[in-house]
């Protein structure tokens, strides 16, 4: 016999007498708050431009602390900032890039050019 039958067994069935008990349980739903602490820490390893991404990682942290401790107004207004600071993180890291990227290209065109003249003056005999 299985334990959960042997209990019903002893207990005996439901009483007739008895009214039925209705239990409420109120299950709070905990709130998501994204921290974004892995978009914060990709900007501060590879987008750090101006350090935003650094900052908005200490934003993300201060968010998890805040998150763990229960609040969780403090924790969506640090995440708030987070994203913001991860967002500009981002398109100023994209923009310096290519920036550097195009610098880079017309730089070596340039060079090209200069070293090209040079080398045609030196073949003319004066």
């Amino acid at each position: 016999m299985l334990k959960e039958e042997h209990e019903v067994a002893v207990l005996g069935g439901p009483q007739s007498s008895m009214l039925p008990r209705s239990t409420v349980i109120n299950i709070q739903s905990e709130a998501s708050v994204p921290d974004h602490v892995v978009w914060s820490l990709f900007n501060t390893i590879f987008m750090n431009w101006c350090c935003l991404g650094f900052i908005a990682f200490a934003y993300s942290v201060k968010s998890r602390d805040r998150k763990m401790v229960g609040d969780l107004t403090g924790a969506q207004a640090y995440a708030s900032t987070a994203k913001c600071l991860n967002i500009w993180a981002l398109i100023v890291g994209i923009i310096m890039t290519i920036g550097f990227i195009l610098l880079l290209v017309f730089g070596s065109v340039m060079m090209y050019h200069v070293v090209s003249r040079i080398l045609q003056d030196q073949r003319i005999p004066f």
